[in-house]
């Protein structure tokens, strides 16, 4: 069962095998905010990261309804600093980002990309987007996390939580793509 928390505990359930949280600042700068979605996948946790950490060139293959295409603008998969550009398609709209990648840590199959430029920031001063995959405890597969923080550019811009149906729907293809290809 899914759930929805914020720090009020406001909790509702949405489709199984999927957990939504939400971190919503009550602050007067409640500008600022994290989101994060724990999506159980099959795939092995370094199976999955490495799709994004080593080949996020290969993940329009894997899900290209939701990924048209992502390109190494500047540096090496997998190293941080490196510019990644991604076409996506979110909402029914071709969006872009062109993102940096802060972090990569192998041994946790984590990976962290900021957005530096894109249909995102038109909304959000700054955007973080971190992937770390987990191996399920006392079973076969695993629970990848997409964690989300950002700062909105004003009060009338809305949290993004229409990326977490996104960001489940993508994982899921991406693991039915690896499952496939064992």
């Amino acid at each position: 069962m899914a759930e929805v928390e914020t720090k009020q505990e406001i909790k509702g359930a949405t489709e199984p095998e999927t957990k939504v949280a939400t971190e919503l600042e009550t602050k007067a700068d409640s500008m600022v905010g994290e989101i994060w979605i724990d999506v159980d996948i099959k795939a092995s946790a370094e199976k999955f990261h490495h799709m994004f950490a080593k080949r996020p060139h290969h993940v329009s293959n894997a899900t290209p309804r939701h990924i048209g295409g992502v390109e190494l603008h500047e540096g090496e998969w997998d190293k941080v600093g490196s510019i990644v550009l991604w076409n996506y398609i979110h909402e029914g709209k071709p969006k872009v980002a062109k993102d940096r990648i802060e972090a990569v840590d192998p041994e946790k199959n984590l990976i962290k990309f900021r957005v530096l430029e894109g249909d995102v920031l038109k909304e959000y001063k700054t955007f973080l987007i971190t992937l770390q995959v987990t191996p399920k405890q006392g079973g076969s597969g695993s629970v990848a996390r997409w964690h989300l923080e950002y700062e909105r550019i004003d009060e009338k811009v809305a949290h993004p939580e229409t990326l977490i149906p996104f960001l489940e729907s993508m994982s899921k293809e991406i693991d039915e793509h690896l499952l496939s290809t064992e």
